[in-house]
């Protein structure tokens, strides 16, 4: 009776300890299986929990009071028919999950395939550096930078249907949109705007620069050290 008790604590403890190796935890990685696509950079997996893929931005097919933005569709469609069903690798950075309880990860196929480059170089997204994860950052600009350069997906729209690819009288145009969308409140302690603009420099805003207020903040940051560390520049002028 005895040895069948401590065989049962060992079996417990055994594996209570499969399990929690299996748990996010910065910079570790876990399996799951994705159980529906919510939207091109977001997932469920079998578990419940939500997913969203680390480093890019699809755009937007669900949000609430939103419409559906040019190329959202087809940014979605592709990541369903890629993941759905499908076992992954989930890669943690430095915080496994955000504000909203969901997982932060990078995601990999059985097969190898990076999910979240594969997106950002076939233009079903853009990137969008969210420190402290950014250990990717400079492949998803290089990955950015050849999608645009080859007019894959988003940025092969025409003028009318994405706004990065406007002429300069389109681009004054949008300046008034980009002020207003500037007025978003930053995080608690990160006053400081990261901003990368259409040749892909990542240059930082301090609060009174000349071109805060009208900046749109893709990344948001607490010291100039901080965005120094992640890649960005203050302005030239």
């Amino acid at each position: 009776m005895k040895n069948i008790i401590h065989w049962l604590i060992a079996l417990s403890l055994l594996l209570t300890a499969c399990a929690a190796e299996d748990q996010p935890r910065p910079n570790g990685e876990m399996t799951a299986v994705v159980k529906r696509v919510v939207d091109g950079d977001t997932f469920e997996i079998a578990s419940g929990e939500k997913v969203r893929m680390i480093g890019v931005d699809t755009p937007e097919t669900v949000k609430p009071n939103h419409p559906v933005e040019p190329y959202g569709k087809e940014a979605s469609n592709f990541s369903k028919k890629l993941l759905t069903g499908q076992t992954v690798t989930l890669k943690f950075d430095v915080e496994p999950r955000d504000r909203y309880g969901r997982l932060l990860a990078y995601v990999y196929m059985a097969d190898g395939t990076f999910v979240n480059e594969k997106l950002v170089r076939d233009g079903y997204a853009r990137i969008m550096t969210i420190p402290p994860n950014v250990a990717y950052a400079d492949l998803f600009l290089e990955a950015e930078r050849d999608a645009r350069e080859h007019n894959r997906g988003l940025w092969g729209l025409s003028d009318s249907r994405n706004p990065s690819k406007e002429g300069k009288n389109a681009e004054e145009n949008n300046e008034a949109k980009q002020a207003e969308s500037a007025q978003e409140t930053p995080p608690p302690g990160k006053p400081i705007k990261g901003n990368i603009n259409a040749k892909g420099e990542k240059i930082y805003h301090v609060p009174g620069s000349p071109n805060y207020e009208r900046t749109k903040a893709e990344v948001w940051f607490a010291t100039e050290e901080e965005a120094k560390a992640a890649g960005f520049r203050p302005p030239k002028r």
